[in-house]
């Protein structure tokens, strides 16, 4: 089988992430090998290539040199998703819901005249207020509607879903309304999917209030609701309109979601910025205290490193697979073990370390990286093995099922060289996969 192992080899200083330039084309390169075996990404610059247009916006300040201290406020950090004529901006600062003007960019982010509101029970006593201020101040030509949905992930399925349909339908909402999510990675996913699915597509926005939300799931477009056979089966990608990202909305995030968010942080240092994961081994002990200005360094940096995958590869064709560590065992977990009974960070902490280790059974990475990566983890307070009750034929079946799962073939991102290089690859010895299930379940 043809292989692009060295497709993305290339490897950018992440102080650099813009104004980068090469003659190395990425796109080019990914696309002429999507059907291979192996996908590896290394480290891509943010500016594209000549030809391609656009730009990602990124602070050139080196990683290391951030500074970390006080809660700032004011103007907000912007970061731009490069999709052509649907690109979006991430805003990312402290006080942005007292920010009126961001929400109400008539010509940008909201069209029409009426919005609905899709949020749950715990957020909606805390934001949903403000979040309804912030559309309507100045301007009473704008209609709020709301619908309140129970919290958790077991509630991520289609009889939810419909009671968004039901309140949309019940408002006449029409096709030039917005949809506006407020909440965690829950609410992004099914507000976003319902916002592609109702009248055949509307406008959304995404207000994530969760670090799972803000890093990672309210990027990208990816929308969807879980199926009992698996997470995320049902879905669709659905680009929002822009992301507002209020950092003092971590201010009420209980400790355990916090730190389920910072898996997914941990996960980009991983698989393409090491700078970024260095930054990470320093720092963690401010990030679980909330030190505002790196948990602000952190979802910005998160950010950046996801819309560059996301402007590379939109629909997850190759290179967005990689941002996948640690998600196929992940998933089975919460699968198996029963949506909700373990958050998707922890779920997906205890899958990077399944993957390094057999990263590391394949003589991929050395042993320090396995120690170091468990070493981080502990210290975000995340578990690093799966539920006992997860045997080796739960863990198969789901994972017979996985999106990753083409022509019956299992590809998954396991680590390859040293920190920030990853492979999306289905050729290795299954050998090694039967050894990492065998060492992690007990039958």
């Amino acid at each position: 089988m043809a292989s692009i192992s060295n497709a993305f080899s290339l490897s950018l200083p992440s102080n650099r992430i813009a104004n980068s330039s090469s003659d190395f084309n990425p796109i080019t390169s990914a696309l002429s090998g999507l059907d291979s075996g192996e996908f590896s990404p290394g480290r891509v610059a943010v500016s594209k290539p000549s030809g391609i247009g656009g730009r990602i916006c990124a602070n050139a300040t080196p990683v290391m040199d951030q500074p970390v201290g006080e809660k700032s406020s004011g103007a907000p950090t912007i970061v731009e998703v490069d999709l052509g004529n649907r690109s979006y901006p991430i805003y990312i600062g402290s006080g942005l819901l007292d920010q009126p003007e961001l929400l109400q960019n008539f010509d940008r982010h909201v069209h029409g005249k009426k919005v609905i509101v899709v949020t749950n029970t715990t957020i909606a006593p805390l934001y949903l207020d403000k979040v309804v201020e912030a559309l309507t101040k100045g301007n009473t030509a704008v209609s709020v509607e709301y619908v309140i949905l129970p919290d958790g992930e077991k509630f991520k399925d289609m009889d939810t879903l419909m009671k968004v349909f039901d309140k949309a339908i019940e408002s006449r909402l029409d096709r030039r309304c917005t949809f506006v999510a407020l909440g965690g990675g829950v609410i992004g996913d099914m507000c976003g999917f319902a916002a592609a699915s109702f009248l055949r597509g509307v406008n959304f926005i995404q207000i994530p209030t969760t670090v799972m939300a803000q890093v990672d799931s309210s990027v990208g477009g990816k929308t969807g609701i879980n199926h009992p056979l698996g997470k995320n089966l049902i879905g669709a990608f659905y680009q929002p309109q822009c992301v507002l990202i209020d950092t003092d909305t971590l201010d009420t995030l209980p400790d355990r979601e916090l730190a389920s968010g910072l898996a997914e942080v941990i996960k980009y240092g991983l698989i393409r910025d090491a700078e970024f994961f260095e930054w990470q081994e320093k720092n963690m002990e401010k990030l679980i205290a909330r030190n505002p200005n790196a948990l602000a360094y952190a979802i910005k940096r998160s950010c950046e490193n996801k819309a560059e995958v996301v402007s590379f590869d939109e629909k997850e064709s190759g290179l967005r697979a990689t941002l996948n560590l640690g998600h196929t065992f992940g998933h089975a977990i919460e699968t198996g073990f029963g949506y909700g009974q373990w958050l998707h960070g922890e779920a997906v902490a205890a899958g990077m370390v399944m993957a390094v280790d057999m990263s590391y059974r394949l003589g991929w990475i050395d042993s320090s990286i396995v120690k170091r990566v468990d070493d981080i983890l502990l210290r975000a307070k995340l578990p690093t093995a799966p539920p006992e009750t997860m045997t080796v034929e739960m863990f198969k079946s789901v994972m017979a099922v996985d999106k990753k799962v083409a022509d019956g073939l299992l590809r998954l991102i396991l680590l390859k060289g040293p920190p920030g290089n990853c492979v999306f690859t289905g050729e290795y010895d299954r050998k090694a996969l039967d050894d990492t299930l065998s060492a992690f379940c007990k039958s």
